[in-house]
């Protein structure tokens, strides 16, 4: 590791030694001149002395307020002409420049984004009815989540995230089961049960081999299977929705293997002012109730066995939204926590494109959006949220920055809600949630990426205005969105925002 510099508070108690000294020699120059016996001398350099003895004291005293004021820790509203002034106003500027979003702009996204998503999903429902009560179908309405629906969302508004909840049989339950043997942490199983007792494989037999797949004799629902034909589902109804909305956009649906589906869309018209072309990923959703949800494993997991295509992971993005809402609400009004979550996450960024493979990818995958998320969660609970008032934004950005240090090197990170029971009583947690297993988010990755990991975030933090010099250029940044066209006034007919 590299050798730690200096302390720069370390110079101010040194030039203030300097300039004692320098004191103690005018008054040793003032008694000798009292001495002398020659009264015309004395007489001048008694005029000299004491102006010499004057800006001495001066500059002592100006230096003693500066070395208090770098040693005092407590923050200082409006800053100051010291080294956190200037990491404070680079990240301000890195914060307005290329993080910040426009609220006009991101409710005109969200708005447009509702309605086209809105109209995919009723055309799915309607044609999913048409094979019959065996068979998956849409339930007619989606979810939004993710960072643009938690006000933290950074640099441009077009990308974002939609789960769309489906229908399983009637009867027919999910019961959500932790995956065993060798499983990615976190994950689960999906067992069916229906009212009917042994022997309903059966009489749902053309949804059992569409959907299920067989574990140790029982079956349970595929993540990769349902994934499949949600992919086909979507495509299917595409045309229609294309043709309804030819004159607001022009849309697309892309798809993988192992991935959900995106949508992609592009205004043709002046529908959206500011022109943006949007991306959003469909999510398909098992509900489980009280605003759970089973969605399939993000593509980045490393395969665990043959099992892994009947492997779900756990969703509660309703429940971080409803903790956000509760932290605005107990925090201050000027309260800087988002703020600080969209500098890390746009940190972590920068930092990025210094690395090299393998370990570039590995830095985003350890630092995900999810992880820096609960490390908020997890540092804001354990003290005053009066503490996170703007003025402190710098120091709260630091603690966060050394709770995820700490968290790295220690190799843990428990996920907020599973098995969490420290959380306050007025964050009302479902029963499932609450007596599930805890899950370490950094069981996936070994010591050594961990550490590295660790290293790095110091080097991000300590060498931040560096980085942004270098990797703040207009050649690093996404373009803009459009200005828009319509004016302050189109605000008001946006529910979106």
């Amino acid at each position: 590791m590299a050798a730690r510099a200096p302390e720069p508070r370390a110079f101010w108690p040194l030039l203030t030694c300097v300039c004692t000294a320098l004191l103690c020699l005018c008054q040793a120059l003032g008694g000798r001149a009292a001495a002398d016996g020659e009264e015309e001398e004395g007489a001048a350099e008694a005029g000299s002395v004491p102006l010499l003895k004057g800006s001495a004291l001066l500059l002592l005293g100006c230096l003693l307020a500066r070395c208090c004021g770098a040693a005092g820790g407590g923050p200082r509203p409006g800053g100051g002409w010291g080294p956190s002034a200037a990491r404070r106003g680079a990240l301000e500027s890195f914060h307005a420049r290329q993080l910040r979003l426009s609220p006009h702009v991101l409710g005109h996204s969200k708005a447009h984004v509702g309605r086209v998503v809105a109209e995919l999903v009723r055309a799915a429902k309607a044609q999913g009815l048409q094979p019959g009560p065996l068979a998956l179908s849409l339930r007619g309405d989606f979810v939004r989540i993710g960072s643009a629906y938690e006000q933290h969302k950074v640099r441009s508004p077009d990308r974002f995230d939609v789960l769309v909840p489906l229908r399983l049989p009637p009867r027919l339950q999910p019961e959500p089961l932790r995956a065993a043997g060798p499983a990615p942490s976190g994950a689960f199983v999906c067992a069916l049960r229906a009212p009917a007792g042994a022997g309903w494989p059966r009489r749902y037999r053309p949804f059992v081999e569409g959907f299920c797949e067989e574990l140790q004799g029982r079956c349970h629902l595929s993540s990769a299977l349902v994934l499949r034909w949600f992919q086909g589902h979507l495509q299917r109804c595409l045309g229609a929705v294309r043709y309804r909305l030819q004159e607001r956009c022009r849309i697309s649906l892309a798809a993988g293997p192992g991935r959900p589906p995106t949508l992609h869309i592009r205004p043709c018209s002046d529908y959206v002012c500011c022109h943006i072309s949007m991306a959003v990923r469909l999510i398909p959703a098992i509900p489980l109730g009280d605003a759970l949800y089973l969605t399939a494993l993000p593509p980045d997991v490393p395969p665990a066995g043959p099992a892994h295509g009947a492997m779900w992971g756990l969703n509660a993005s309703r429940h971080e939204q409803r903790l956000l809402a509760w932290l605005k609400e107990q925090a201050p009004a000027s309260s800087c926590h988002l703020k600080c979550l969209q500098l890390l996450k746009g940190l972590r960024d920068l930092r990025g494109q210094g690395l090299e493979e393998p370990f570039c990818s590995q830095w985003g995958r350890v630092l995900s959006s999810y992880v820096l998320k609960t490390a908020l969660f997890s540092l804001m609970l354990r003290g005053p949220l009066d503490a996170w008032d703007e003025r402190f934004l710098v120091e709260r950005l630091e603690d966060l920055v050394m709770y995820l240090r700490d968290c790295l090197r220690k190799q843990t990170l428990m996920d907020f809600f599973l098995g969490n029971t420290s959380l306050p009583e007025a964050v009302a947690l479902p029963r499932f949630l609450k007596e599930a297993a805890p899950v370490n988010l950094l069981a996936a990755f070994d010591g050594p990426t961990l550490d590295l990991a660790a290293f790095q975030l110091l080097y991000t933090w300590s060498q931040a205005p560096h980085l942004i010099r270098t990797y703040g250029s207009t050649r690093y940044l996404r373009p803009a969105p459009a200005a828009c066209q319509h004016g302050a006034n189109t605000r008001q007919e946006l529910p979106g925002e």
